[in-house]
């Protein structure tokens, strides 16, 4: 069954896919905020982080660009929503919480998964016909989650640098219009941070730690523009619901 509404799923166009993909996003915040509150969000941030990691391994092709494109970014592109929640509901502290539960998840799901790829597979005469599927199953674990070491580190120290930056300034701008314009300080927090994370990310990881440097014109025009504008699309579609979360909260 499962498999038949996965195949269902792929006879649909991405472009109709994608917005399903962020009613879902947007949904599981607003719905674990008024379930579990505070604790509700920490959760989504954790997962949407480890998610947004698995999606980025696979890229579609959207029909308004010329070539494929990866997922990933409405999944942790949400995560700043999770965070702005945070903040204007519980403050600042407990939106940094989250940004550190979320770095921690990764990290500690990450040693887990190491750890897991250090036992030795079984070979086809250990395994025998009833477990061949575990022969198999060592080498999806592996191509999912073996880590890019130059991707891992600039992928943490991007995560963790515009994620804090979102929080303080989503605080500032608090402060500074006297709580009101909520939608300025969610917009402008969350897009100046994800050109934050995409510039650091892909300096770190296209430049600095790549075996093979790219030249800096397209690392700027082709990592760091090319997929911007997805996340500022994503900033604006998630006003409204920084405004229902606001009121829509814990009973």
């Amino acid at each position: 069954m499962v498999t038949r509404f996965i195949e269902g799923l792929q006879g649909l166009p991405p472009e109709l896919l994608w917005p399903l993909l962020v009613v879902a996003c947007f949904g599981s915040v607003l719905v674990l905020h008024r379930i579990f509150g505070e604790a509700g969000l920490y959760a989504y941030v954790v997962v949407a982080i480890l998610g947004a990691n698995v999606q980025v391994l696979k890229a579609v092709q959207f029909s308004v660009f010329s070539a494929p494109v990866a997922l990933g970014t409405v999944a942790f592109s949400s995560t700043y929503l999770a965070t702005d929640v945070l903040a204007e509901r519980y403050g600042p502290r407990s939106a940094r919480t989250a940004v550190m539960l979320g770095f921690a998840g990764y990290l500690v799901f990450t040693i887990l998964m190491v750890l897991t790829m250090g036992f030795a597979p079984l070979t086809a005469a250990q395994a025998g016909q009833e477990m061949a599927w575990a022969v198999v199953n060592h080498e999806h674990i592996v191509a999912l989650f073996k880590p890019a070491p130059a991707l891992f580190a600039a992928g943490m120290a991007s995560y963790l640098l515009s994620q804090l930056h979102d929080v303080w300034l989503f605080d500032r701008l608090k402060s500074a219009t006297r709580g009101r314009h909520l939608w300025l300080r969610n917009n402008a927090s969350t897009a100046l941070s994800a050109l934050i994370d995409n510039f650091v990310f892909s300096l770190l990881a296209w430049v600095v730690f790549a075996a093979e440097p790219l030249p800096l014109a397209t690392v700027l025009v082709v990592y760091v523009a090319g997929t911007y504008w997805l996340r500022l699309l994503v900033a604006l579609l998630d006003t409204p619901v920084i405004y229902l979360a606001r009121r829509w909260g814990p009973p």
